[in-house]
């Protein structure tokens, strides 16, 4: 349960603060993937954890009216729903406060390839690895897709979940920490691919656009990001991630599944309220036809 204020700048030091804005939804990682599939017209259903308290319930509720299938939701006892409280400012940058209790997390559901048979793509994000490691082999074994949300994480999680994985999704700054700490994105790709040569490799960059391995010619190709004036990043990360997961259940092309996926996230940026600002099918199409979002392509050595 995110509690989000809009306030003129990131405060500096201690004092005051005074918002001129806010808004209170349930939102995280997954859910706001999830949405985002919702929102574009696919059918998504979340697998997560509350506490069996008020405020797991008001989650439970926000999302399923959001259009989330929360049928796989846990309400734990003992253990708190997570919140946050988050200061967006006029520039679109967030400042986040966020408080997990470890109980959720303690039972993990087994899960078998008749649990995801039904589903046309999984994608698994790093905060509960337990579950996430267990729903990507699932997949895995059912011939579906297993996207990885490869975001900052703990020591050894993204080692544990990537040979699992077919398709990464990486953060810029989790992409760099594996990468030994090269900052330059293409030489980044490169080096992640050869350390998990058998799936897709991408890595998300904000306004730097996004690049990716290309399987089929051996180039690292470099998606220039839409120019927007933002308003609120929060969530557009989930955003980019949810888009793309529905376009591989699609099938749709690689270069077409990363337009989209960069198109849904920058749109997002342009709202404020999280996950709120995810766009529809039609506000992604109409914006494909007007921007113009350029591609370029490097070869490097020999994988």
């Amino acid at each position: 349960m995110d509690t989000l204020f809009r306030v003129r700048s990131l405060p500096t030091g201690q004092g005051k603060i005074l918002p001129y804005d806010m808004l209170q939804i349930a939102e995280g990682m997954a859910s706001s993937a999830a949405f985002a599939v919702a929102r574009l017209g696919g059918n998504a259903s979340l697998w997560g954890a509350v506490g069996n308290d008020a405020t797991g319930e008001r989650i439970i509720a926000d999302l399923g009216n959001s259009g989330i299938d929360t049928s796989g939701m846990l309400r734990v006892d003992g253990a708190r729903s997570a919140v946050s409280t988050i200061l967006v400012d006029d520039q679109g940058e967030r400042l986040i406060v966020p408080f997990y209790d470890a109980g959720l997390h303690e039972t993990v559901k087994p899960v078998t390839r008749e649990d995801v048979s039904s589903f046309d793509a999984v994608l698994v994000d790093v905060r509960w690895p337990k579950l996430a490691l267990r729903t990507l082999s699932a997949a895995r074994e059912a011939g579906k897709p297993a996207i990885l949300d490869g975001d900052v994480a703990g020591d050894g999680v993204i080692e544990m979940l990537a040979p699992v994985a077919s398709h990464i999704v990486f953060s810029q700054p989790a992409a760099e920490r594996l990468a030994g700490g090269t900052a330059e994105l293409v030489k980044v790709v490169g080096l992640l691919k050869r350390k998990f040569e058998h799936a897709f490799i991408s890595v998300t960059a904000g306004e730097k656009g996004s690049f990716w391995f290309d399987d089929r010619t051996g180039e690292i190709v470099h998606l220039t990001a839409p120019k927007v004036r933002a308003v609120d990043t929060l969530a557009a990360g989930d955003i980019f991630h949810g888009a793309f997961a529905l376009a591989v259940a699609e099938a749709l092309p690689i270069e077409e599944t990363m337009r989209v996926s960069s198109t849904a996230a920058a749109l997002k940026c342009k709202v404020f309220g999280g996950r709120t600002g995810a766009p529809t099918r039609a506000e992604v199409g109409a914006a494909l036809r007007d921007w113009d979002v350029g591609v370029s392509r490097s070869t490097l050595l020999p994988l």
